[in-house]
């Protein structure tokens, strides 16, 4: 049996006046989840537990079986996992966005535009980095790249007794009203005062600017953890797995769970990713390779969410089932091999809202050897998983549930 997820972040939404009142799912043209859908089991998962935050470091931990409440390290040591980068336990870690500010003359004035700096390239971004390390790096803390505009601040002996917002939560806000709090706070807020004027005018966001690119003018701190320890994923379930995501913090939770990384070029963690080479990486790791079981991590419904834009969502996620879903499971059926299919987001990003909420998400599992009766009133979106389906309380609980020989309810 082959085992496969696909995580849509952020894919469920509400629903939409200006989509005839449906949701981006429910209005998305999703032939492959749709012909699936009478045939699995429906239902909604709580991912986010009362107390956690409402992210994706969160969510992926209950998706893949690991209560986010007792193995809540934050996600910016998951992120340091992917990169390489070798935490001792006294370190301390900080996701670092590379943000664009608007450009009112007292720092504390300006609006966060937009968090991702119009998702900087990885090269452009890496050279900022270079020039924050070199002025603000020192003997206890040290700035490393990572992917377009998600960067990493470690910081030895540093406190994770801090209040930091995360920026894509508070767009278009006075970032005067987020000041850090607790712990190094000012200390914090100091060095991202300071790098504007270290990146406003820097020659990379000149030449965006001439492009018509936003500039990436300042970092963002927040996201702050410790060193993380998670029992092996296959020890665990008894499967070999694999992840497949161009984001760090995925990647990170994939390595800390003893499982490979599979990188796949072009991979962007947005709606214009390389869909194909994901499917491709993921079809040979279960046909060619020893793996039992994949995790293909798809960014681009989170990131259109969080962008405020609804249509590339709905594109998003059409790709997803057409480029990713359809070409797995034939694949899998032309091969012979029997196989279950897992389909979800990891937490729901509204449009509307531009920013994570924390009710239940929207499951459906497909097994390929235990086809109930068809049921033509089933489909796969919120409201009929709401309305109709099961329910899974402790989101951590599904992936059991999911590897179980035979699940399907009828």
């Amino acid at each position: 049996m082959k085992y496969v997820v696909v995580l849509a972040d952020g894919m469920a939404d509400e629903r939409s006046a200006e989509l005839g009142h449906k949701s981006p799912m429910e209005y998305a043209h999703t032939p492959y989840m749709d012909a699936l859908a009478p045939y699995s089991e429906v239902g909604l998962v709580n991912t986010i537990p009362e107390g956690c935050a409402k992210g994706s470091d969160t969510a992926n931990l209950a998706v893949l079986g690991y209560n986010p409440q007792k193995y809540n390290f934050g996600r910016s040591p998951l992120e340091a996992l992917s990169m390489g980068v070798q935490l001792k336990e006294s370190d301390v870690t900080f996701r670092m966005n590379l943000v664009t500010l608007s450009e009112e003359a007292c720092y504390e004035e300006k609006k966060i535009l937009d968090y991702s700096s119009d998702e900087i390239t990885t090269e452009e971004a890496s050279i900022l980095i270079k020039v924050v390390q070199e002025a603000f790096g020192d003997r206890v803390k040290s700035f490393y790249p990572g992917m377009s505009y998600r960067h990493l601040l470690v910081w030895e002996k540093g406190s994770t007794n801090v209040q930091l917002t995360p920026p894509h939560d508070i767009l278009g806000q006075i970032i005067g009203h987020y000041k850090p709090e607790g712990d190094h706070g000012s200390e914090i807020w100091a060095m991202m005062k300071a790098s504007y004027n270290l990146l406003n005018h820097h020659p990379i966001n000149e030449k965006r600017r001439d492009r018509g690119l936003k500039p990436a003018n300042s970092i963002w701190i927040w996201g702050e953890g410790r060193k993380p320890h998670l029992p092996e994923f296959n020890k665990k379930y008894g499967v070999q797995g694999a992840v497949i995501s161009a984001v760090d913090l995925i990647k990170g939770i994939g390595l800390g769970a003893g499982m490979r990384s599979i990188d796949v070029e072009g991979t962007t963690g947005n709606v214009h990713t390389n869909y194909k080479g994901k499917a491709d990486a993921a079809i040979k790791a279960l046909l060619e390779e020893e793996c039992d079981f994949i995790y293909v991590h798809l960014e681009g419904p989170d990131e259109c969410g969080h962008r405020g834009e609804m249509d590339n969502k709905i594109l998003a996620i059409e790709q997803i089932d057409s480029k990713i879903i359809g070409p797995i499971i034939q694949a899998l059926e032309n091969a012979g091999e029997d196989y279950k299919l897992l389909v979800l987001p990891d937490h729901s990003t509204p449009v509307r809202l531009r920013t994570h909420t924390g009710e239940p998400v929207p499951y459906m599992i497909y097994n390929s050897t235990c086809k109930p009766i068809k049921s033509d009133k089933k489909l796969y979106n919120e409201t009929y998983a709401k309305e109709e389906g099961s329910f899974i309380n402790n989101g951590y609980e599904l992936m059991r549930h999911f590897l179980k020989e035979n699940n399907i309810l009828v």
